[in-house]
């Protein structure tokens, strides 16, 4: 395997910076934690603007993970520093990357969440608190397998509660206590 470049190494810091004070850190999500613990999370890099590019990644990284044992990588996190810095058009291109899951048959098996630097729920306002969590230092899809979901959520008591929960805690830390946890959007155009 080549080794990483700058940029490389960058985005993986700093999205492994944004799991450990945000998404474990601020326990925005419950089942993070113990894969993190393991080193089951799966850190890739694409370097490329282009959303083709990143599409014929993601199209490798569905198909290792789908065929990793699970006990070495449960999760992987493709980060695309480059790719569609602005939110509606990484929204859109979503619709690409659900239809290539469902082209490899792989619907069912694994999902795939997204988080980009700018995420903004429908409804919200740029600044809401509530995007953050789906905020991530840069465009990112996180590849999820079903079992493991199906797994954690049995396990989590009212699993369904973890997004309003999720709200009510980012509102009452407030943008001055997320800038504080040094999580910075590192959209690159």
């Amino acid at each position: 395997m080549a080794e990483p470049t700058d940029t490389e190494r960058t985005a993986i810091e700093d999205t492994q910076l944004w799991m450990t004070r945000a998404v474990v850190g601020l326990n925005l999500c419950p089942f993070a934690k113990a894969v993190a613990a393991k080193g089951q999370v799966r850190y890739v890099v694409c370097d490329s603007s282009d959303p083709a590019d990143c599409l014929a990644m993601l199209r490798d990284e569905l198909l290792y993970l789908a065929n990793a044992p699970v006990d070495e990588v449960d999760t992987t996190l493709l980060i695309a520093p480059f790719l569609l810095p602005d939110f509606l058009d990484f929204n859109d291109f979503l619709d690409m990357a659900d239809s290539l899951l469902e082209n490899l048959d792989l619907q069912g098996e694994l999902q795939i969440a997204d988080f980009h630097p700018r995420y903004q729920f429908a409804g919200t306002e740029p600044d809401d608190m509530a995007n953050h969590s789906n905020r991530a230092p840069y465009p990112t899809l996180h590849l999820l397998r079903e079992d493991s979901i199906d797994k954690a959520v049995q396990a989590y008591p009212d699993a369904s509660q973890i997004y309003e929960r999720n709200i009510e805690l980012l509102d009452k830390l407030g943008a001055e206590g997320w800038q504080a946890l040094g999580i910075k959007a590192r959209v690159c155009e």
